[in-house]
């Protein structure tokens, strides 16, 4: 049995569950209030559930606390992606409580980011870091939180699309600096993600056999590899071998800015050289749809260019296999050459047939054909009568 009793101004409630005292201030000094308090948290109680004292004081902090916290545990790679946007997720709900985090006020975040001009999938990104927290807190014991508001996934329209002809690589390719020149080599020819790039090691290239190892585990889906690396690859990468050899002895990255890790390729960098050559909207990423594209259009059968790629769904697949415009051309010259002539017809038939085949007298209603309908009326009545 519980009891309400009075501290001061405000009213207290005492309950037992689990064989555990429990205490509670309910800030209130009605006692009506504490009473339909205690009666909650009998039923809760007698339900088998653990009080929520717990989950009513759980700040957002603590939600971002064991987010990052499941991210350093699990050793991921993606730590400080995770930390932006615990902070971005911070300068809204920070000062509130998790309980006091609302669909409602899910939404008005969401309009905030859009006028901010964010694109859907930033947003998304976001809203999943959100939900992870939530998922998280529920999965402790006690749980964290003891209700998860809904959280939307908005649509997303900003499908990539983007990739290189060969005259683009080439060109792009002259203007690089000597230091990215070889990450964008390698992308553009085994489609390989950006991190993976830069994280190489020269103990993983096989150049004699043209053969480059990706290790379990370094890989965005944590599954190694075994990339086929072409001549033109494997010359630039002996080149760039010796010269890192003579001048920096020690250093064991292939990607690297005067012996030290190239960390990432610098946005303003990247896009300064591309407009220098008249390329715009280019992206690192784009070099791996190009390179899926590629494989395809060289006969390389599909399941070995996902094993190449590391895609793991076809969806994916299939929406980087981009088709050009110059792809539609070419579909059209062939569709245009399958029907110069019709098998069995001469060329002068064959003129006849492909320039004015429908004449407006064709077109139109003819005797004949009257004829022909009034005879199927008069046969179908003939079935009904």
């Amino acid at each position: 049995m519980g009891r309400v009793y009075k501290r001061g101004e405000i009213w207290w409630i005492q309950y037992y569950g689990h064989g555990l005292l429990y205490r509670e201030s309910t800030k209130s000094a009605l006692k009506s209030v504490a009473t339909s308090r205690l009666r909650l948290r009998e039923g809760e109680v007698g339900q088998g559930k653990l009080p929520a004292l717990k989950a009513e004081r759980t700040t957002f902090d603590e939600l971002a606390a064991l987010y990052l916290q499941d991210y350093t545990i699990n050793g991921r790679k993606t730590l400080q992606r995770a930390q932006e946007l615990a902070a971005r997720l911070r300068e809204a709900f920070g000062r509130f409580r998790a309980c006091h985090i609302t669909s409602d006020q899910i939404h008005g975040y969401i309009v905030r980011r859009q006028s901010e001009g964010l694109a859907s999938g930033t947003i998304n990104r976001e809203l999943a870091a959100l939900t992870r927290m939530f998922r998280l807190a529920a999965r402790q014991t006690p749980p964290l939180v003891s209700t998860m508001p809904h959280i939307p996934h908005l649509k997303e329209h900003n499908v990539r699309q983007g990739f290189f002809t060969e005259e683009e690589y080439t060109l792009l390719r002259a203007a690089l600096p000597d230091h990215l020149k070889v990450p964008f080599i390698l992308g553009y020819w085994t489609g390989m993600r950006m991190g993976e790039v830069l994280r190489l090691r020269w103990e993983q290239m096989d150049l004699s056999e043209g053969l480059l190892r990706l290790e379990p585990g370094t890989t965005k889906s944590e599954c190694g590899r075994l990339i086929p690396l072409p001549a033109e690859v494997c010359v630039v990468l002996r080149q760039w071998k010796d010269q890192t050899s003579r001048r920096y002895p020690t250093s064991p990255w292939v990607c690297h800015y005067r012996g030290e890790r190239l960390a990432r390729i610098q946005k303003k960098l990247w896009d300064k050289i591309c407009q220098r050559v008249g390329l715009t909207d280019k992206l690192f990423h784009d070099l791996r749809r190009t390179a899926i594209r590629n494989m395809v259009r060289r006969g390389i059968s599909e399941r070995i260019a996902m094993e190449i790629s590391g895609h793991r769904t076809r969806s994916v697949f299939d929406r980087y296999d981009i088709v050009s415009e110059a792809d539609i051309h070419e579909a059209r010259t062939r569709m245009n050459q399958g029907h110069r002539g019709r098998p069995g017809l001469p060329p002068e038939d064959t003129r006849g047939w492909n320039v004015g085949s429908f004449s407006a007298a064709s077109l139109a209603p003819s005797e004949h054909n009257g004829e022909h309908s009034a005879r199927n009326m008069t046969s179908e009545e003939d079935l009904t009568s």
